[in-house]
C-alpha cells in the first residue's frame, strides 16, 4: 500500500486518518488507535480461542494411540489372552477371531465419531460463530448471516488455532492494514465478496443500511417457506432478500 497524496504533495485525510490505496486501487483509511483496540479485542478472543483448544485437546488425548488398526487388534488379542485360550483349546478358534474383530470394530467406530464430533465443534465454534457475530455482514449484506456461511464457509479453515481465509485461487488472504498479518474474519470476508462475480448482488444497495432495511415497494406479503427459498437460485434468493422478502419457517 501506498499513501494517498493531494496536489501539492500533502497526504490525504479521511476523518482525521492518513488514506492508503491498496494493490487494487481502493483507498483505506487507516485508523491507528482503532487497529490497536482491535488488537487488543483480537488478543483476548485468540486466548479464549486457545483455552477452548486446550479442552478439546484434553478430550481427544484419550484417543491416542489407535492410529494403527493392527496394533490395535493385536493388542486386544493380548488382553484378551486367557479368554482366547480357552476357547481356542476347545477348538473354537473362529469364534475368537470373530469376537475380536467385532470388538475392535465396535470400538474404533465409537472412537471415530466422537473424534469427529469433537473436531466439528471447534470448528464450529471457531468459524461457523464468526459468520453470525460478523459486522460487515450486519452492515453490508444483503443476506442473511446462515446464507452468507454457506457460501463462504468452506474458504475459512483452522490452521495452528488460527481462523485463516483462502481465495477462490488458494492464495491465503492477508490483512490490508497490517501487511504481513492474517486477515481478520471480517477482513477476509469482505475480500471474499468484493472478489465475487455476483458482488452486486450479495452486497445491500446503497442507502439501506441495518439487518432490517429493505428496497421501497417491499410489502410484508412478499413471503415464502424455507423449502421454496431452498429451492432458488443463488441469485434469485439475494434478489428476493434485497426486495424485502421474508422468509418464513
Amino acid at each position: 500500500m501506498k499513501l494517498v497524496l493531494d496536489a501539492e504533495g500533502h497526504v490525504v485525510l479521511k476523518d482525521g486518518n492518513p488514506v492508503y490505496m491498496d494493490q487494487d486501487g481502493k483507498e483505506i483509511a487507516l485508523d491507528a488507535a482503532a487497529t490497536l483496540k482491535t488488537i487488543k479485542r483480537l488478543n483476548n478472543e485468540a486466548q479464549g480461542h486457545r483455552e477452548r483448544a486446550q479442552e478439546y485437546a484434553e478430550k481427544l488425548k484419550p484417543f491416542e494411540g489407535i492410529e494403527d488398526p493392527q496394533e490395535a487388534a493385536l493388542a486386544l488379542q493380548t488382553l484378551k489372552g486367557l479368554k482366547q485360550k480357552t476357547l481356542v483349546d476347545s477348538g473354537e478358534v473362529e469364534t475368537v477371531k470373530a469376537e475380536l474383530k467385532r470388538s475392535y470394530e465396535t470400538q474404533l467406530a465409537e472412537e471415530k465419531k466422537q473424534r469427529l464430533k469433537i473436531e466439528n465443534d471447534f470448528y464450529n465454534e471457531k468459524v461457523g460463530g464468526q459468520f453470525a457475530r460478523s459486522k460487515f455482514i450486519n452492515e453490508n449484506m444483503a443476506i442473511p448471516p446462515d446464507f452468507v456461511e454457506a457460501k463462504f464457509r468452506n474458504q475459512f479453515k483452522i490452521e495452528e488455532g488460527n481462523v485463516v481465509a483462502y481465495d477462490a485461487s488458494g492464495n491465503r488472504i492477508y490483512s490490508a492494514t497490517r501487511p504481513g498479518e492474517i486477515a481478520t474474519f471480517d477482513e477476509a470476508l469482505e475480500t471474499l465478496v468484493y472478489q465475487n462475480p455476483h458482488k452486486d448482488q450479495l452486497l445491500r444497495a446503497s442507502g439501506a443500511t441495518g439487518s432490517g432495511a429493505t428496497q421501497s415497494g417491499a410489502t410484508s406479503s412478499n413471503k415464502t417457506n424455507r423449502a421454496q427459498f431452498d429451492q432458488m437460485e443463488p441469485m434469485q434468493q439475494a434478489q428476493f432478500v434485497r426486495s424485502g422478502g421474508q422468509v418464513t419457517d
